[in-house]
């Protein structure tokens, strides 16, 4: 099984800028572009650097999020502040989440490979804990060695 660890996490607030994502949800090639299309975007007009002015931290947070049946995709950062233009306070609850930690060339390669370990590998093959819904999202938290370095923080339950 992949490498993860179960941790405590105090409730916190993601501020982002959002898209709705069209694809199937089992459409990973179409999702997969239009996030890349979607962080391009919000990194050439300047929404992310927005966000950074007002971030707590270096985090760069991409949240996945079901709102009003709709699959949403944001670029966010963790943040008591706000900006106007902004399109969604994203809460994030305390509880359990499996946080899965790894590395890749990109963000859009950190976000693809953990979100591939935590799906298709961990939350299938665990016994005492299941993802019931909620924000989850892949946390960018710096480069090391050359490579982007993060983590995938998805809220769980115990079975």
């Amino acid at each position: 099984m992949a490498n993860y660890t179960l941790e405590e996490k105090d409730s916190f607030t993601v501020l982002g800028f959002g898209t709705e994502l069209k694809s199937n949800y089992t459409d990973f090639t179409g999702i997969n572009k239009e996030k890349s299309d979607f962080w391009q975007a919000v990194k050439q007009d300047g929404r992310l650097h927005t966000l950074k002015t007002i971030a707590a931290n270096d985090y760069i947070f991409a949240v996945n999020e079901a709102v009003n049946n709709k699959m949403m995709h944001y670029a966010g950062v963790m943040t008591e502040v706000s900006v106007p233009e902004a399109t969604r306070v994203i809460q994030f609850p305390k509880g359990k989440y499996l946080v899965v930690k790894g590395e890749g060339t990109t963000a859009e390669e950190l976000s693809n490979k953990l979100a591939g370990i935590a799906f298709g590998q961990v939350l299938p093959e665990a016994n005492n804990f299941s993802y019931v819904g909620g924000p989850n999202a892949t946390v960018e938290m710096g480069q090391q060695n050359g490579l982007v370095v993060g983590e995938m923080w998805i809220p769980v339950v115990g079975k």
